[in-house]
């Protein structure tokens, strides 16, 4: 299930409020914090406590494969 666009160009990171790349349909990354918010039947779960830090090998995959959700 896909965001809806307007979601996505208003949406920031609930700690550094500032944007995330969508990775797929499967989250939303935060690059300067490497931190993974999960997207849970189509709903973004962006609560600190819910994401997770991402890996050296994650970072860079999240970082090929992600598009600025800003922008969409």
């Amino acid at each position: 299930m896909a965001l809806d666009p307007t979601l996505l160009s208003i949406i920031a990171c609930p700690q550094d409020k500032g944007p995330l790349l969508l990775v797929g349909d499967e989250l939303l990354y935060n690059p300067r914090l490497r931190r993974a918010y999960p997207i849970e039947d189509g709903i973004p779960v962006l609560l600190v406590d819910e994401a997770r830090d991402a890996t050296d090998a994650q970072h860079e995959d999240y970082l090929a494969r992600g598009v600025d959700s800003s922008s969409q």
